[in-house]
């Protein structure tokens, strides 16, 4: 994206907004062109996408037939509360009049119009490999919905109205969260990108009929460098109109619930690297700074508080946007821990982000930002499962506290976090190119236990060799996270049931975690 690499690699992810956006501005100058900073459409701006100093004139915004398009990508993400809040978002190839959203408790029944949000996104040509491509990102937020019910919703615009009997086809469902303690099942996985590894565990983890499914960032890819870098030519925001294509699949159903990786920063937009994701996704809005961090957040679903953290903000491996909170980001995380520990009606904290605390891969390893931010909190607070991306592998390691291994923790067997430690679980096999381990592969149904594995921790005075005893299970192909929820009456065990799940089919790991119930 046209900066030299010595160059790059001093700059902060804002300091390489702002030189591309200065080195835009001046060449479209001398060239007469005209490029937009942020298009308008539906009355919103894109975050962080305003221009600077220049003004220059948007692209064309001229609306086709809207009978002659159709919505895709469709995906679902809860609200605040995920009992009564929901919100629907998808996508159009071309600028629509009056997009809107039609909800009703059965398919026949749609009499219920919601106005959308239309977020423009505007890649001018010369930015990566894209030539002058306008994204239409549309939104509509859900309030005041009942608790576990499933409703029928359709998306259209002015000349596509999906109440129409001949499009009751392109009709979608979502589920609200519960009001009380029930069982329920989730997914999560990391690093998925566009590719039939990624479609194929779409496809199965749908099968798996989870009521939410957690992405552990490194979604789309569009940047494949990743190194929060402005010197990435091979940027093409076109990659995000075919994951979410891909995505739809499921996540018109399910709600898709994203954390940010290093892939995820995209210079262009915004200061903060996040501009283009804000277009694309509405997530909760109750993190600690919306501003620089708007995929950290928290939500609850039945008895189990789900916190997402960017470990952008505390990356020694890839430090592009290392600080940027400030510290507010771990201040708020230990403001939640202390809050769902109080509740009465939470049994279970599952924490899930990119960068991994613990694992041996070849590649990225472990994150020493995230244990000496975040692993102390973990532990202070009993954490009961944390789920990481970054490595393109299934790693799962043995209770662990203090770096040290408290108790092995063979496949099958229960982990207790109230008085033992945290497991760590990276399920980053969702469809990128894989990576490789230094010690033998060691699954269900193949094991190969070994006493010690070498492995290295990324700090701040680079990585650092370490020779550890906690990887437990490794599987090294495509693979995603199963975990059950379990309640049970007050001062009897509920449960965690979680298992690794290979493209395959297989169960590849399982395991349990185990905390009275209050």
């Amino acid at each position: 994206m046209g900066v030299p690499e010595q160059l790059a690699e001093r700059m902060s992810m804002a300091e390489q907004h702002e030189y591309l956006r200065a080195r835009f501005s001046r060449r479209t100058m001398i060239r007469g062109g005209a490029v937009t900073l942020g298009a308008v459409a539906g009355g919103a701006f894109v975050p962080g996408a305003t221009a600077q100093a220049t003004p220059m004139a948007a692209p064309r915004t001229e609306t086709v037939d809207g009978a002659l398009v159709a919505p895709f990508g469709r995906h679902l993400a809860y609200g605040n509360d995920p009992r009564t809040e929901m919100t629907v978002s998808w996508q159009v190839p071309v600028a629509v009049k009056k997009p809107f959203l039609r909800i009703g408790a059965h398919p026949w029944d749609l009499s219920r119009k919601i106005e959308a949000e239309v977020r423009t996104l505007y890649t001018p040509a010369g930015v990566g490999t894209s030539a002058d491509h306008t994204q239409y990102y549309i939104h509509a937020k859900l309030t005041h919905l009942k608790p576990g019910k499933t409703y029928y919703y359709g998306v259209g615009h002015q000349g596509f109205d999906p109440a129409a009997p001949h499009l009751a086809g392109t009709l979608g469902t979502f589920t609200t969260a519960p009001a009380h303690k029930a069982p329920f099942t989730f997914t999560a996985f990391g690093d998925q990108g566009v590719s039939y590894h990624g479609l194929a565990n779409d496809s199965l983890l749908l099968g798996q009929n989870p009521a939410f499914h957690l992405h552990a960032g490194d979604i789309a890819y569009a940047d494949p460098a990743g190194q929060g870098k402005s010197a990435d030519t091979g940027f093409d925001s076109r990659v995000w109109d075919q994951f979410l294509a891909q995505t739809e699949s499921v996540a018109k159903s399910v709600p898709w619930m994203v954390s940010y990786g290093n892939h995820d920063m995209e210079a262009w937009y915004s200061p903060n690297g996040y501009g283009g994701e804000e277009a694309r996704f509405t997530l909760p809005d109750n993190g600690p700074d919306k501003k620089n961090l708007p995929g950290v957040y928290s939500f609850v679903h039945g008895n189990t508080a789900i916190i997402s953290l960017d470990p952008n903000d505390v990356s020694y491996e890839i430090p592009a946007n290392l600080g940027i909170s400030g510290g507010t980001q771990t201040r708020w995380f230990e403001g939640q821990l202390r809050k769902f520990r109080a509740r009465p009606d939470i049994d279970f904290v599952v924490v899930f982000f990119h960068h991994c605390a613990y694992c041996t891969s070849t590649a990225h390893a472990s994150e020493g930002g995230v244990r000496q931010e975040w692993v102390p909190l973990f532990e202070k607070y009993t954490v009961d499962l944390v789920i990481n991306g970054h490595n393109h592998q299934y790693e799962r390691t043995d209770v662990i506290k203090g770096d040290k291994v408290v108790k092995k923790l063979p496949i099958g067997e229960t982990a207790y976090p109230e008085t033992e430690g945290v497991v760590y679980v990276t399920a980053g096999a969702a469809g990128r190119s894989l990576y490789a381990f230094t010690a033998p592969d060691s699954y269900e149904g193949h094991l190969n236990e070994v006493d010690s594995v070498a492995s290295f921790v990324n700090t701040k005075d680079g990585k650092v060799n370490e020779t550890v005893a906690w990887s437990r299970v490794r599987y090294l192909n495509y693979s995603f996270l199963r975990v059950d929820v379990e309640p049970a009456p007050r001062g009897h065990y509920a449960k965690l049931k979680v298992s690794g799940i290979a493209e395959t089919g297989d169960r590849i790991d399982h395991f349990t975690v185990a905390r009275k119930a209050k």
